[in-house]
């Protein structure tokens, strides 16, 4: 079932996650919706889905990276180490992030390009998987988002610029302060 994406100001997304501890049809049922969802997703397309992100506090998520990607579905993740930056070489800057319940606005967040991610799968077995380049980025975010923490505020925390995007063209917010 398609569930709403949750939108800021919704404090769900600004609240850490409680870990799962019953892998059950309940759960099952969490992960055929936010896998749902996030198949429906269009303007844009998302590759990651939080399941704050359906108004659910439990810490899972969910990512594809490519249309044709199969889903990772990580549960109770934890980052155990991340390395290198996401920044493309010749001073370009990272690829814009952007967030489905954030509608329009985008960020050049700097990510790590590596991170190690220890996770639970749907039924309950642990893993630990290196994620690289754009995984890793949507890794990192979706981490954010159990830990109650949007891309906006790690933008903000790198002093880097938020664009909101009108009519297909991205212009600069000019933030108070």
């Amino acid at each position: 079932m398609i569930r709403p994406i949750v939108k800021v100001p919704n404090k769900i997304l600004t609240t850490q996650v409680k870990p799962v501890k019953r892998f059950d049809a309940k759960l099952h049922k969490l992960i055929i919706d936010m896998k749902d969802t996030l198949h429906a997703a269009r303007d844009p397309e998302g590759v990651g889905l939080a399941a704050t992100q359906i108004g659910v506090p439990v810490s899972v998520f969910i990512m594809r990276p490519t249309k044709s990607a199969l889903y990772t579905v990580c549960i109770n993740p934890h980052i155990l180490s991340s390395e290198g930056t996401a920044e493309i070489k010749k001073k370009k800057e990272p690829r814009l992030e952007g967030c489905l319940s954030i509608d329009n606005i985008w960020s050049p967040v700097v990510r790590t390009n590596k991170v190690e991610l220890a996770y639970q799968d749907e039924k309950g077995a642990q893993h630990r998987n290196i994620f690289t380049r754009f995984p890793a980025v949507i890794v990192q975010h979706e981490v954010d988002h159990l830990n109650g923490v949007l891309f906006t505020q790690r933008s903000l925390e790198q002093g880097r610029p938020l664009y909101q995007e009108f009519d297909g063209e991205l212009k600069k917010v000019d933030l108070p302060g």
